[in-house]
């Protein structure tokens, strides 16, 4: 990833600003996304279980590895060592990990899976 990549200013998206001579500072893509680099990875999308989330198949997900998953989170996780990208739920009825697509089911941990945790994600970016 760039260091720096240079932002000619913002774009209206009604009517055009008359502002444009008010110019941003050049946009630090690290800065913007990662808070804490050591902890932070990118990973690729693959599939499309997490679309109602805005997660498309080919995305690049940004991932925080130091924070700690609370029910809600989207999380990459792997499940008896298979990798998935999911919705992180916990309550009274135990694990699961539910997709943002009907046409995936939720994975429900049973006794005896193994779920082993590798971080949060903190951003996506797609591609038009």
């Amino acid at each position: 990833m760039p260091a720096k990549t240079k932002v000619s200013g913002s774009v209206a998206a009604g009517f055009p600003s008359p502002a444009e001579q008010y110019q941003e500072p050049p946009l630090d893509l690290n800065e913007f996304l990662v808070k804490r680099p050591a902890a932070t990875f990118f990973v690729k999308v693959s599939g499309d279980s997490m679309i109602g989330a805005g997660i498309h198949d080919k995305d690049l997900l940004v991932v925080d590895r130091s924070l700690r998953p609370a029910s809600g989170d989207v999380i990459i996780a792997s499940v008896d060592g298979e990798f998935t990208v999911k919705t992180y739920r916990k309550d009274a009825n135990g694990v699961r990990l539910e997709p943002a697509n009907p046409d995936f089911p939720t994975i429900r941990l049973k006794p005896g899976q193994e779920l082993d945790y590798f971080g949060k994600v903190t951003a996506c970016i797609h591609r038009f």
